[in-house]
This record gives structure tokens, sequence and C-alpha cells, in this order.
């Protein structure tokens, strides 16, 4: 039993390294591309709540973009700290920028998508972007971006920005939740116009305004805390041409400041994106102990068939973290030294994540609680 569940351990990783491989080539580094010097308004669109201490440096890195055609909507999401006061302060000091501020969330919305949507009503833009209140820009990212866009006559833009973080474990957790991202949703597949697969970063999402609109806006996913992820996937199935590039040096955002905080934020949306289904985290789990754990404690088997084909896992495995995270990050790709701990602190946040849903009925998502029976749409 053991010896075939490693030998299907090697051909799956055989097959994702084959699969990265081809994707990986097409992955673009918005680093390389030209800037447009001018050209229609791009509508900036970020939703913030208590966000007192990130996003004032955030919008001042877009103030000083090299492409000037551009404005700003700030949507203050029922903030109960100076949030508020410090996006009207800059909807004083640049006449760029416009405050929205919600008061009260309609039933069936999650906060961060109607005021996203909100946003999106109020923009007069050609494009629309979608990014984060803790976002920093470098001067090009706009225009290098929008340049990007045209020449591939783009619907959709999703970069993956540099996530940075400060301590080792952290940045151990951070390496491995953006390989187990990749491994499970093969975000390259974007890239392919004949596939279905598309996604999203909330970083920086870039859309047209008329394919956004004909997409049907955030009311199409108003109840997934995933939102980000689910308009990209959405748009791309649905046969809008979309692209995902990275951008680690033109965009940056520090994800989470500690593993614990990580843990606490991937509450919202480690269920969500297995869909709800218990069936799922099981076969998640099951996934990660036998490919991403085992192979490590095998090896020291004293049947050598059984430490050889673990031996392959391993290799195998650490042939498509190094692709991985040497093309989708700036961290060391020997962090896969710690490959077997930082596979069980996933699966410990899938299993907390599920069983904190369940037992509150729900999620707890910037101090608004969302109810299961609501998240869980039907298609």
């Amino acid at each position: 039993m053991l010896t075939a569940l490693l030998t299907l351990g090697i051909v799956v990783w055989i097959a994702f390294i084959l699969d990265a491989w081809t994707g990986l080539r097409k992955l673009d580094a918005l680093e390389n591309e030209a800037g447009l010097v001018n050209g229609p308004l791009l509508t900036v669109i970020v939703a913030a709540r208590n966000e007192e201490q990130q996003i004032k440096v955030s919008i001042q890195s877009q103030l000083q973009q090299s492409y000037e055609n551009v404005e700003w909507i700030l949507v203050n999401d029922r903030s109960t700290d100076q949030t508020g006061k410090i996006i009207d302060g800059l909807a004083c000091a640049d006449q760029r920028i416009k405050s929205i501020h919600i008061r009260e969330l309609p039933e069936g919305w999650l906060g961060k998508n109607h005021a996203l949507y909100t946003g999106a009503t109020q923009a007069s833009g050609r494009w629309l972007l979608f990014t984060d209140a803790d976002v920093r820009y470098e001067r090009e990212a706009f225009a290098k971006a929008l340049h990007y866009f045209e020449n591939n006559e783009l619907d959709h833009l999703t970069a993956a920005p540099n996530l940075n973080a400060h301590s080792f474990w952290l940045k151990s957790f951070v390496a491995f939740f953006l390989f187990g991202f990749s491994y499970f949703k093969r975000p390259w597949r974007a890239n392919n116009p004949k596939s279905k697969i598309g996604t999203g970063i909330g970083a920086f999402n870039l859309v047209s305004q008329k394919a956004y609109e004909a997409f049907g806006t955030h009311q199409r996913i108003k109840m997934r805390p995933d939102d980000d992820l689910q308009l990209g996937m959405r748009m791309k199935k649905e046969g809008f041409s979309q692209k995902m590039v990275t951008a680690l040096h033109l965009i940056e955002v520090e994800w989470y400041e500690s593993l614990k905080e990580a843990f606490v934020g991937l509450e919202k949306n480690t269920f969500a994106g297995l869909n709800y289904r218990i069936s799922m985290v099981f076969l998640a789990v099951f996934g990660i102990l036998l490919t991403h754990f085992l192979p490590f404690f095998t090896i020291f088997s004293g049947s050598k068939t059984i430490a050889l084909l673990s031996l392959g896992n391993i290799v195998s495995s650490g042939i498509l973290y190094l692709m991985v995270i040497r093309r989708m990050t700036l961290f060391s790709p020997a962090l896969f030294l710690v490959f077997p701990i930082t596979a069980l602190l996933f699966i410990y946040s899938i299993i907390r994540a599920s069983v904190l849903t369940f037992k509150r009925g729900g999620i707890v998502w910037r101090g608004t609680k969302y109810r299961l029976s609501d998240l869980r749409e039907k298609e």
C-alpha cells in the first residue's frame, strides 16, 4: 500500500512539474514591460476597513505614479479607527481622490465586496484597478501594467506582488502557502487562452470597465470571501481574456505581520477555497500528508524500495518548490529545508479554519459575522 501511494506521489509531482515548467515560462515579469506614457483614465478603487496604519503610505505611493491620468475612489467600509479621517484628508489634499463612507452593510453582501462594488459604481475610468489598502507601488507600476494590458488586448490582468515577511517561520509559511496555492490552483493556466482556469490576486486586479460590467460586477461574487480569486477565476471561465504576471519589484505588500496573524487571516477564505465541503478538507489534508510530509519520514525505511520512492518524492517536490519560489517570490529556496514542518502548519491552518467556521456557524471577517448558510452559494 505504501509503495503504491509513494509511487502515485511521484507521478503527481512529475505531472505538476511538467505543467509548471510550461506555465511558468509564459509568466511575464511586469518589470520588463515598457510604460504607457499617456492614455485613458484609470480608476483605482480601494476598500478600507480599519486600515489607519497602512492606507496613507499606500495611497501616497500611488500618487507618485508616472502614469498621471488616474482617479482614486477610497471607500471607508464602516471603520472604527481613524481610517475615515485619513481618507478625507487625502481627498482634501488631492482633487483626484474621492472618498466614500459606508455606514451600513446591506443584507446579502460581504463588506469588502460591497465596498468595491460601491466604488466601481462611482468610477469614470476606462480601466478599473481593485487593490488593497496595504499595497505599496513603485513609480512605474501603473504605466507598465496598462501598457501590458493594452498590448495584450486584455479584459483582466492580475499581478503577483512581493509578499514581504520578516520572521523566519512567517517567511517559510508564506512561501509554502504560495507553493500550495500554485500546486492546487495552477495560476499560470490563466495565461493559456485555451484553458478555463483563471486567477485573481487582491493586491492587483485590473479590469476594463466594459468587461467588468459585462461580467456582472461584484454582484456576481458578493458573498465570496475570496473575492479577488473568484473574480479572476469566473471571468476566465466565462471567456474573458486574462493574463497573470509577476511584479515582484514593482508591487509590495506585507501580507501578515506574524504567523499567528496569518492563521487568523486565513480563517475567512481557507474553507471557502475548498467550496465549504468537508470532503475537500479531508482530500486536501490527506494529499498534503501523502506528498508533502510522509516521504521525509519513510525515507528512513528499512525497505530500499520505500526509501528510494521517498527520495523520489522529496526530489520531485523540491524541484517544483524551487521552480515556483524562484519565479513567484523573492524568498530563498533554502526554505525548503523546513518543508515538512510548514506542511504541518498549513494542515493546521486548514483544519483550524474549517472547525472555527462550523463552530461559529460562519466566518468573522473584519468585525462582521457572515452565516455559513449565506456563504454557501447556490450556483
